[in-house]
Order: structure tokens, then C-alpha cells, then sequence
């Protein structure tokens, strides 16, 4: 349950957060996002960012990799990843989570 909580509850709450912000925004994600990239200090923190969500996604590919998923399987996490950075990642962790909940419960079952 730990491995999903945390993960859960942060993914509800800034999915929420970046929800509403969006809802209330005076102009689009893409003019935000240039506006943002126009200035050199704003641009170091988008630059941060991105460094950040390419790791996580490299991490969200080998880990998929590692449990025998497909490519493919990562597909989503990484194009959210890319519109929404932490969104991506954190959902990631949750449906693993669940995952491997259910694939302990099947095992625990069988014996």
C-alpha cells in the first residue's frame, strides 16, 4: 500500500492543482511555455525541468524493460511526461504499484 499512497496522493493532488491552474490560465500551455523559454532565467528552470523528465522517462523505459514490458507500454507515460513532467512519472508509479499488487495477491493465491 506504501508504494502506492505516496505516489497516489501526490499524483491527485498536483493533477488537481495543474487542473485548476489550467481552467483559470489567460492564455494557452504553448504561449506559457514560450514566455517561459524567452528569458534566460525562467529558460534555466525549463531546461532543469526537461533534464529531469528525460531521466524519468529513461528510468520509466529500463524499469519497464526490466518487468518485461513492452516499449510500447511506456509510450503514454512518456508523452504525458513531456506536456505534464511530473504527471507522467507519477502515474507510472502508481499503475506499478498496482501492478504488483496484483501480481503478489495471484501469487499468494496459487500457493
Amino acid at each position: 500500500m506504501n508504494a502506492i499512497a505516496l505516489p497516489l496522493i501526490a499524483l491527485i493532488a498536483f493533477a488537481g492543482y495543474t487542473l485548476s491552474v489550467m481552467l483559470q490560465a489567460e492564455q494557452s500551455l504553448i504561449d506559457f511555455g514560450i514566455s517561459l523559454i524567452s528569458r534566460p532565467d525562467t529558460a534555466q528552470v525549463v531546461i532543469d525541468l526537461y533534464l529531469l523528465a528525460t531521466l524519468a522517462g529513461i528510468w520509466m523505459y529500463r524499469d519497464a524493460r526490466k518487468r518485461g514490458l513492452s516499449t510500447l507500454s511506456v509510450v503514454p507515460y512518456l508523452l504525458i511526461t513531456a506536456v505534464f513532467v511530473s504527471v507522467g512519472p507519477l502515474l507510472y508509479l502508481v499503475v506499478r504499484g498496482v501492478q504488483d499488487r496484483k501480481r503478489l495477491a495471484a501469487a499468494t493465491r496459487q500457493i
